[in-house]
């Protein structure tokens, strides 16, 4: 991941590297109005692509850089000038929503524009205000214009609008949870649109992919919350170790802890729900992909009876294969803690010792399994192999293969195809 940033001098054609000798990303330059300056996102190590995203100014007279971040402990993303060069608007995380900050350059000083549960995804420094895209888990992604001062916020385009009042939406619930380990962790909970706290429901825990990826407020046409509430299904959406937007320490410590710490998260956010009277602790299910789909086959072997139906989507089953198949094996030495047949490495024992297939013969609950053939992250055998393993054990289980699709569903047609096997397995598992 050691990618840099470049010069080229038209008049003498000479190519300068900007960023030589530091280590990680560096993307996404943004030159000042004046062009003195250029601002940039940068990692600082080789190999992790879920490090801190930090934000640089170099200047380009003297060579000098700045790192702005070294008391911001948040991702930043989509960086932007105003006019006068003297702020810089970018897109931020922090406990799972993403918001417009600014920074005073002079000043070196950070500044929150807007607040509330949504998802900015990117800005643009327009006359005396931004331009800026937004979405939620009630809401796809529209324009806005939003007040640099105030963050007051204008809707500017429309094209959900008339669908969406049409639909009686699910309401959001921001809970926190505690952990074993005596943390609190944000979990939203989403509840069916027609909500009546005199019934049960069945419940579904969300499992998220990455590993290093937020449940914010984001709105997915195939992971939908909103879709899934109005089938009526209570989910239960951790922000379990190992995402952003609470911290470094919280987001790096699943590296190396496959199969530790953030799975005890995730069962004590399905625990901590199963104790409301209007969730039925019979009819729980799991749901996740990629590493989502790790998490479910591995708590397949490991949830105690919890669950009465798993659906797993391009997840990691064989971790041994998966290390020697996956077209992104630099990631795999760094999350897994290097190859397999390294006896000395206990971080990288530890992880191989974790993996999901070594726990198939504590297999119960009936599983769907999704994977597309294109798929080179996690190449399509994995779920091929659970698959086999599952019915060689007599439990339940289904395949569903998508030849064309990769690690994404990203036909509609096929997306369509997902949504419907999706709830009828479900359905079939969890409805009395």
């Amino acid at each position: 991941t050691n990618s840099d940033l470049y010069q080229y001098f038209i008049d003498t054609k000479e190519t300068v590297n900007l960023t030589d000798g530091m280590m990680g990303y560096d993307i996404n330059p943004v030159f000042s109005p004046d062009g003195s300056m250029l601002a940039f996102e940068s990692m600082e190590r080789d190999g992790y692509e879920a490090d801190l995203n930090r934000l640089f100014v170099m200047n380009l007279e003297t060579g000098e850089k700045t790192d702005y971040s070294e008391n911001f402990d948040q991702n930043v993303h989509g960086l932007v000038w105003d006019d006068a060069g003297d702020n810089i608007f970018f897109v931020s995380d922090w406990h799972a929503r993403y918001q417009i900050y600014g920074l005073n350059v002079k000043e070196g000083r950070y500044t929150a524009v807007t607040a509330g549960d949504h998802n900015y995804q990117s800005v643009h420094f327009i006359g005396d205000r931004l331009i800026a895209t937004k979405m939620s888990m009630a809401m796809p992604t529209e324009i806005f214009s939003v007040a640099i001062e105030t963050g007051a916020e204008k809707q500017l385009s429309n094209v959900n609008t008339e669908m969406l009042e049409k639909l009686k939406l699910a309401r959001v619930e921001e809970r926190w949870v505690k952990t074993t380990d005596n943390k609190e962790m944000l979990v939203w909970v989403i509840y069916p649109p027609n909500f009546d706290p005199t019934k049960k429901y069945p419940a579904l825990l969300y499992c998220q992919g990455g590993p290093q990826s937020s449940v914010s407020q984001f709105f997915s046409f195939r992971w939908n919350f909103q879709m899934m509430a109005a089938n009526d299904y209570i989910v239960v959406a951790p922000n379990r170790r190992g995402l952003p937007s609470f911290g470094h320490e919280w987001n790096e410590q699943i590296s190396g802890d496959y199969g530790g710490q953030n799975m005890k998260d995730y069962l004590s956010a399905i625990d901590a729900l199963s104790k409301e009277p209007f969730v039925d602790e019979n009819n729980l299910g799991a749901v996740g992909a990629s590493y989502g789909g790790f998490s479910v086959f591995w708590l397949a072997g490991h949830h105690e009876g919890r669950f009465s139906a798993l659906i797993a989507h391009d997840g990691l089953f064989n971790l041994e294969a998966q290390y020697l198949e996956t077209e992104e094996l630099f990631f795999a030495n760094w999350d897994m803690g290097g190859p397999y047949w390294d006896k000395s490495n206990k971080v990288a024992q530890r992880t191989f010792a974790n993996s999901p297939h070594n726990f198939v013969d504590k297999w119960t609950a009936p599983i769907m399994i999704i994977h597309g053939e294109k798929d080179y992250r996690v190449v399509y055998t994995q779920g091929m192999s659970a698959f086999t393993a599952a019915r060689l054990n007599d439990v339940p289980a289904k395949y569903l293969h998508f030849p064309e699709e990769n690690h994404w569903v990203l036909s509609p047609q096929n997306g369509i195809l997902w949504q419907r096997e999706f709830f009828s397995w479900l359905d079939e598992w969890l409805k009395d």
